[in-house]
């Protein structure tokens, strides 16, 4: 992992930087899901957000919960949604956009006054190649791109995943793994627009490979 590959990790299609990490301890719930997969999914989430040091909690203060994740088959199933548009402006446009692209995902942050992730909304269409993922790719994959902000085209090229090819299992790729872990270091900051935040990042991914401060 190099400081450019950093940078591209955190670069929009309009060549902007824009990195931000959740400010708060996450509450996650999911709908649409049966109890055992709800459990895999929280059981990704514990392993990342443990690994990055940071918080999972039951209950968020302000939002009650503040990442949802909703799985569904059809993007119209969305407008039925209880007060789903009240957390999602314009969800009516956005849907038609959806629906129009076959798009078979979709994120939406919000963000606290200092521009740190305050709440995430995961949309996840079930039908072709993810209703074919197993269980736990999906929900590590998931739990990897709602973790932090990243740019439009992080994963475009190559999942954030692994295959071990001893014994077959799913992992997060080691480099993916330090980059977070780095994002989330205390003498990090919340959120940055400037590409030397990169070089910050390649500093202490190094620092902690080299077994340094």
């Amino acid at each position: 992992m190099t400081p450019e590959n950093i940078e591209r990790l955190f670069t929009g299609r309009d060549g902007s930087y824009r990195f931000a990490r959740w400010g708060r301890p996450i509450a996650p719930i999911a709908f649409g899901v049966e109890e055992q997969t709800l459990g895999v999914v929280k059981g990704a989430l514990e392993a990342l957000v443990g690994m990055a040091g940071h918080e999972l909690t039951d209950m968020d203060p302000e939002l009650g919960s503040n990442l949802m994740f909703f799985f569904f088959r059809d993007w119209d199933e969305l407008l039925d949604v209880p007060d789903l548009g009240r957390l999602i402006p314009g969800l009516e446009p956005l849907v038609d956009r959806l629906k129009a692209a076959d798009a078979s995902q979709y994120r939406a942050f919000r963000f606290d006054d200092h521009g740190a992730i305050q709440a995430a909304f995961v949309f996840l269409r079930m039908t072709g190649p993810l209703a074919e993922m197993p269980a736990e790719t999906l929900a590590l994959t998931q739990a990897v791109q709602v973790l932090l902000v990243w740019g439009d085209a992080a994963f475009s090229e190559s999942s954030p995943l692994a295959i071990l090819p001893d014994s077959g299992a799913t992992v997060l790729r080691p480099d993916i793994a330090n980059v977070i872990v780095a994002a989330y270091d205390p003498i990090m900051p919340s959120v940055a627009q400037d590409k030397s935040h990169a070089l910050r990042l390649f500093a202490r991914v190094h620092a902690a490979q080299s077994g340094g401060d």
